[in-house]
């Protein structure tokens, strides 16, 4: 069966790769990959940035962003069967004496000895078939077929969230607005959630909005506010909008990250989900940042990964939004291409939102 796979540390090295169909084993699901989504950890892979083989083999297997059909159940398994739609989770747990690990949370793993499908140490869902353990597959209703490959990322943005609400239970936190920075798909997909959940929203990009900008026209229909950081300043935005409670960082920027902090309101929340690469010298004011984050109780904490429960909990919150800005999260899918053009694929797009690429109908 074919497979898109890199050579891990190679630039550019993407290719198809013929390996064999898994067999399944006793406990598992045999899953027929229907799509999988392409993100920025992808084409940095790609770019020879990072990337681990799995042991055995000299290729690395890309794509952690998958949706699939389930085509065979072992005869021990129960709860699933043959035509189920089925979404897997990206890390496995190490196999130290981690608590973390040893109780569902391999995103909080304390050793580092963890291995992720598609990034470190274990071939990814960029194939046409793979064998999982339901201990880490997530059941997706019939109904979010058109999106159901939007799961792992808006996991990304679900516990960013969640954290900081988990977070601020040391205090009474009724926070009101939110600034999500980026309109990439991560930060769409926490402009859905914070909107789901009732918050002002203003999410922020460096382009300017209007009717020839996709991503600001997906922003207002949830509701929220979409604001060009060259008409608003970052440093303006807490004088035009008032107190920000929590702010959720998308945007791969570390001069935004911590430029960020600045604008946090008393008792806020700073979730930083980006992953920034390479060196950069800001000039920052460390004082006066010391003694904001002390004086108005704020927090800055990031956030990794997510654990099954953020799956299931993106699931449930998918059906809250849907009845509410009905046909909004599918349309975050701007660009399906087949396995055949992943060059393609792993390309930016700088005006589309998700490439998606097809690996069977």
């Amino acid at each position: 069966m074919k497979a898109i796979a890199v050579m891990p540390g190679q630039q550019n090295s993407a290719h198809l790769e013929e390996i064999e169909k898994p067999q399944m084993q006793e406990g598992q699901l045999l899953v027929r990959v229907l799509e999988t989504g392409v993100c920025g950890t992808d084409l940095e892979i790609n770019h020879g940035d990072y990337g681990t083989a799995q042991s055995g083999y000299p290729f690395l297997v890309l794509g952690h962003e998958n949706f699939g059909i389930v085509e065979e159940v072992s005869g021990n398994v129960s709860n699933w069967q043959k035509g189920d739609l089925i979404v897997c989770t990206v890390r496995r747990p190490c196999h130290e004496p981690d608590p973390n690990c040893q109780n569902g949370m391999s995103d909080m793993c304390l050793t580092g000895k963890y291995t992720e499908r598609g990034i470190k140490e274990l071939n990814g869902y960029m194939t046409e078939y793979y064998t999982e353990s339901p201990e880490f597959a997530v059941k997706i209703p019939d109904l979010y077929r058109s999106f159901g490959v939007l799961l792992e990322p808006t996991t990304v943005a679900e516990k960013a969230i969640s954290q900081a609400y988990k977070i601020q239970t040391r205090l009474n936190w009724q926070p009101k607005r939110a600034v999500v920075f980026g309109a990439g798909p991560i930060g769409l997909l926490a402009t859905f959630l914070l909107r789901n959940q009732g918050l002002e929203v203003i999410t922020a990009a460096h382009t300017p909005g209007g009717e020839n900008n996709f991503k600001s026209q997906m922003v207002e229909k949830s509701g929220a506010t979409y604001v060009s950081t060259q008409e608003t300043p970052v440093e303006d935005f807490a004088k035009k909008y008032g107190q920000i409670d929590l702010i959720i960082e998308a945007t791969g920027q570390s001069e935004i990250a911590f430029g960020a902090i600045g604008i946090l309101g008393i008792n806020g929340v700073l979730a930083l989900t980006s992953v920034t690469g390479g060196h950069n010298s800001l000039a920052l004011d460390t004082n006066l940042l010391n003694m904001q984050m002390v004086l108005r109780n704020q927090v800055i904490v990031g956030s990794v990964n997510a654990n099954r429960s953020y799956f299931e909990e993106g699931v449930k919150h998918w059906g809250e939004f849907e009845t509410k800005y009905p046909g909004l999260l599918a349309q975050a899918i701007t660009r399906r291409l087949s396995m055949d053009d992943y060059n393609t694929a792993l390309s930016k797009d700088r005006e589309g939102i998700k490439t998606v690429i097809q690996i069977s109908k």
